[in-house]
């Protein structure tokens, strides 16, 4: 029998392999909307919250694709800037900026800041659209502080600055498989394959 094909709405193959890493061994083909020749569609993350920016991505792409759609949206929500960078963490130093023009942006706001008042949260929300089109979300979160400097070289957006509450290391200095299994996507992901395996045995998914 054939896999079912899960589409991830997004083109970032940081993201799409860390969604193939924890999702191993379900009855899945996960693709990406590039794989899917979606890759001149893309969605305007606009709305105030993780939850309606992911589901904004997984309507818009389950328009064009028979299958399972997942769309996540990710912040990191640190106490000291009042949340920010929050929905805004992809883009915070701007539109078409890199990784490391987000991080100085993080690290300039936090200057003079004190390691106690950097305390900070990854937070993950998925969007689930099944073949139905019924829509679901699960959601991840993971705590920890931020650095004064970026330290490892593995993980990517501000993976070198958070440092995880028990780990007392970046994520980019944990590296991959402690990442995978603890990180607010991972929570998130897991939460998500719980859903995937209550749908393979039948169960309802509808909210």
């Amino acid at each position: 029998m054939k896999n079912k094909k899960i589409i991830v709405a997004s083109g970032n193959k940081d993201k799409i392999q860390e969604i193939k890493y924890v999702l191993k061994g379900l009855q899945f083909d996960i693709v990406s909307k590039d794989d899917m020749g979606l890759d001149n569609i893309e969605v305007i993350e606009d709305k105030e919250t993780l939850a309606e920016n992911a589901i904004k991505k997984a309507v818009e792409i389950s328009k064009h694709v028979d299958g399972i759609v997942i769309a996540d949206d990710t912040g990191l929500f640190v106490d000291a800037l009042d949340g920010r960078p929050g929905v805004y963490s992809a883009r915070y130093a701007g539109e078409n900026v890199t990784y490391k023009d987000n991080n100085d942006k993080l690290l300039k706001e936090l200057k003079d800041i004190s390691l106690d008042k950097r305390k900070a949260a990854f937070k993950t929300v998925i969007a689930i659209v099944f073949e139905d089109k019924s829509v679901k979300t699960v959601e991840g979160q993971c705590e920890g502080y931020i650095g004064f400097q970026p330290k490892g070289s593995q993980g990517f957006g501000y993976d070198p600055l958070f440092i995880v509450e028990g780990y007392e290391k970046t994520f980019a200095e944990l590296g991959e498989d402690i990442k995978n299994r603890v990180s607010h996507r991972a929570r998130a992901l897991n939460a998500l394959k719980e859903e995937l395996q209550r749908m393979i045995k039948g169960e309802d998914t509808s909210i």
